[in-house]
């Protein structure tokens, strides 16, 4: 974003009425607070419980990670907006921002893809999973889909970086985002606003396809056991992980449909703000709240605690 005369940017957030702020810090503060909490509860379960050290927890532990990074990218900043009054961020800070949000959120939907894979071996081919699901091709998996992910980021990325800024610097946003920049840009922004389109678009379209692909099959295989039971444990194994995959993609496609409408800015406004908020603060326990093996583990946390406590 190279500029001559703007340095800083004013967020505007999502309202002025000093009531409704003081209702929007309360319910961003528990949900931060939660999703914190809850991502990383699951982070140290699998680096501290045995039974926790499976592939599928391998792919867990950093979707937690990317969820926490991604929350905290954006929620704290806001909450001190709202504290202080102070609405002014620096360029460098902006672009700071969309960097690591994209990056993050762009990830998160290859490793999406990956855990679908996962979910797949698992079911489809069991008595392979621990040779293709090796420790060597989970690292593989992981790397990917942070290489995916600048991929992706780099050619936005790179035309942004030309924008200018002449009269406005009144982001319409709670936070700094691709289209809230482009609409107060002074430079030729047709070519800027197609690559991200373009870019979103094949993310979505890459990602879920993969995600369908590995059910699709995953359903085929699951009907053909002999018993209801095997049935319904295989379906449980997958349940938590289709709620979160149809949460994260039915937002980001509700943003991404129409993203000129000027008169939707609210509404996707207060959509990314879900998007920040409670994706990242329901996921840990979507996950949790179904996986007995969690639960156990936490449960066996919480003995050990309480007796090294009582020592």
């Amino acid at each position: 974003m190279r500029n001559r005369t703007i340095t800083t940017f004013i967020l505007l957030g999502l309202t002025d009425d000093p009531e409704l702020q003081v209702l929007i810090f309360i319910f961003l503060f528990v949900a931060y607070m939660l999703s914190l909490t809850g991502n990383l509860t699951i982070i140290t379960l699998t680096f501290v419980d045995s039974h926790l050290k499976t592939p599928m927890y391998f792919f867990l532990k950093n979707f937690s990670f990317l969820e926490v990074s991604f929350i905290s990218s954006c929620i704290p900043r806001y909450l001190y907006s709202i504290a202080t009054g102070d609405k002014i961020i620096t360029y460098n800070a902006c672009f700071i921002q969309v960097c690591f949000t994209d990056l993050c959120g762009i990830t998160e939907f290859f490793l999406l893809a990956a855990m679908s894979y996962d979910r797949y071996v698992a079911i489809c081919k069991p008595l392979h999973y621990v040779t293709i699901m090796s420790s060597r091709v989970c690292g593989i998996l992981i790397s990917s889909c942070w290489m995916a992910g600048l991929c992706v980021l780099i050619p936005p990325l790179s035309l942004g970086l030309n924008l200018k800024f002449c009269d406005s610097n009144r982001l319409d946003h709670f936070g700094c985002d691709a289209f809230p920049l482009v609409k107060i840009s002074c430079s030729d922004t047709w070519l800027m606003e197609q690559t991200v389109i373009i870019c979103a678009v094949l993310t979505l379209n890459m990602t879920l396809t993969c995600v369908v692909l590995s059910y699709a099959y995953i359903i085929k295989t699951i009907f053909r056991f002999p018993s209801d039971q095997q049935r319904k444990k295989a379906f449980s194994t997958c349940s938590s992980h289709m709620i979160v995959v149809s949460i994260t993609y039915g937002t980001c496609i509700f943003i991404y449909m129409n993203p000129t409408a000027k008169g939707e800015v609210t509404i996707k406004k207060v959509v990314s703000l879900l998007i920040f908020s409670v994706s990242p603060t329901l996921n840990p326990f979507i996950y949790t709240l179904r996986n007995n093996q969690v639960k156990r583990a936490f449960k066996d946390s919480i003995k050990r605690i309480a007796l090294l406590s009582t020592r």
